[in-house]
């Protein structure tokens, strides 16, 4: 178990104040202090949020400023965590969009591009997806910390898919994803 993680004992905190940790996290690294989200490895943010309830991770979801740092966060660590051996002969574009987002349709939308060996996202919109998936930023944040099982949420209907289905299964196989530690 990582230090951090089991110091703020967050299986205790109520999704309030799990979100209060998270805005001074955020608040610290924005007014320059040298503490951010964005400079925690990988394997704590999967640790935060393995430790993190359904509730606490919905709370996140429904912060106006919390929900796009986090977005922006994980679709910023895809590169770095990328296996293009993983993804040879893969060329596909993955259009995401994000239930109860701010968009003027009502969601949040991002864009992988898988082509050559790389992995760019953006929230520019500007290729043709050959997938599009939908789900909520809650569960998105579970399934790309190797918190919940992508197939699961499939059959289960949490994650909707339109266009080619296999790029969207075949998705998280492309990645690297720290497995949540075991206490």
């Amino acid at each position: 178990m990582n230090a951090f993680a089991e110091k703020l004992v967050l299986d205790r905190l109520t999704p309030a104040q799990f979100v209060q940790v998270l805005e001074t996290l955020h608040m610290l690294g924005s007014a320059g202090a040298g503490i951010e989200l964005s400079s925690l490895s990988t394997d704590v943010l999967v640790d935060v949020v393995r430790r993190a309830s359904r509730d606490q991770l919905k709370a996140i979801a429904d912060h106006p400023e919390l929900r796009p740092v986090f977005l922006d966060e994980i679709f910023r660590r895809m590169s770095d965590h990328f296996s293009p051996a993983r993804a040879r002969h893969v060329d596909c574009v993955v259009s995401w969009r994000f239930s109860e987002g701010s968009g003027e349709d009502g969601y949040d939308r991002f864009q992988t591009v898988i082509e050559d060996g790389m992995c760019v996202s953006s929230p520019d919109l500007t290729r043709t997806p050959d997938t599009t998936i939908t789900l909520s930023v809650d569960d998105f944040i579970r399934m790309a910390t190797g918190n919940a099982a992508a197939a699961a949420m499939f059959v289960t209907g949490r994650v909707k898919v339109k266009g080619e289905y296999a790029p969207a299964v075949r998705f998280t196989s492309y990645f690297d994803i720290p497995k949540p530690s075991v206490d």
